[in-house]
């Protein structure tokens, strides 16, 4: 898939691996690419895209990106403008990191990771990526329809393609009980899409990014990535965001690329 002309959307394109998702596309001439955050940082780093672009093609939306309203509305905008949004990344993710059990030991009872954190993580990491990649289906779909097409053929050319982010912590990491099982959630949820969605025309599968020098990650703090991410890293170093974004880029330039990709440094996690 040429990204000539195409529409994309990309959420937590604020910063990290979205923020470079968005700006690799740009390079690759994306027609307009809508950077989706909660962060007011997002108006800023659209308007670096477009100087690092040299011409007007990321669009800033600030929200919620669990609100189906908001969805609904930056699609209508995207459309609008541009035309509709044929790729789709739906970066956006948080972390509540804490062990599952653990004896506190004032009182000897056990402390139970908090549900409503468990619930979060699932409504950001998992729920949310997959109803922004089933809204943009939904329309491609729409669209094919009220133009009397049915099931896709390859003589088309594909309609649109879908890249979830993963995760290596989706094998199971210490204290990521949640962000662990969102990661491994959108395994399933991809490869769902992908038997579905290939009706319309439309590719989707998951890349698994190593820890990466995102403000995710450097949150963690240096002491911990020296001791705990570092030593199990083949490559010796975190991942830098530009080469997540190659690779997704590369996931969804060629149509031969389907399931999922693992960049993770060859990262091993301790037992």
């Amino acid at each position: 898939m040429d990204f000539k002309d195409k529409v994309a959307l990309v959420t937590g394109g604020a910063s990290g691996i979205g923020r470079a998702v968005a700006a690799a596309m740009a390079r690759r001439g994306v027609a307009a690419v809508a950077l989706v955050d909660m962060s007011d940082a997002v108006d800023e780093v659209a308007a670096q895209v477009n100087a690092e672009a040299g011409r007007e093609v990321a669009l800033a939306f600030r929200g919620d990106t669990t609100d189906a309203g908001f969805r609904s509305e930056v699609h209508d905008e995207v459309a609008r403008r541009h035309g509709r949004v044929t790729l789709c990344v739906p970066a956006a993710g948080i972390t509540r990191d804490e062990l599952a059990v653990r004896i506190d030991k004032a009182t000897g009872k056990a402390r139970i990771y908090p549900l409503e954190k468990f619930k979060q993580v699932v409504d950001v990491n998992l729920i949310a990526p997959v109803y922004w990649v089933l809204e943009m289906v939904g329309r491609i779909a729409e669209d094919r329809a009220a133009r009397g097409l049915k099931r896709w053929s390859p003589d088309e050319g594909i309609q649109g393609a879908v890249v979830f982010i993963g995760s290596v912590s989706s094998q199971g990491n210490r204290g990521q009980i949640s962000y662990a099982s969102t990661k491994a959630g959108l395994e399933g949820a991809a490869a769902t899409i992908m038997k579905e969605a290939m009706f319309h025309g439309v590719r989707c599968s998951v890349i698994h990014p190593g820890f990466t020098d995102t403000p995710m990650v450097r949150a963690m703090g240096s002491d911990y990535v020296a001791k705990n991410i570092l030593p199990y890293t083949q490559l010796g170093r975190l991942i830098r965001p530009d080469e997540i974004a190659d690779a997704i880029c590369f996931m969804l330039a060629n149509s031969a690329v389907s399931g999922e990709l693992w960049v993770d440094a060859g990262w091993h996690a301790p037992a």
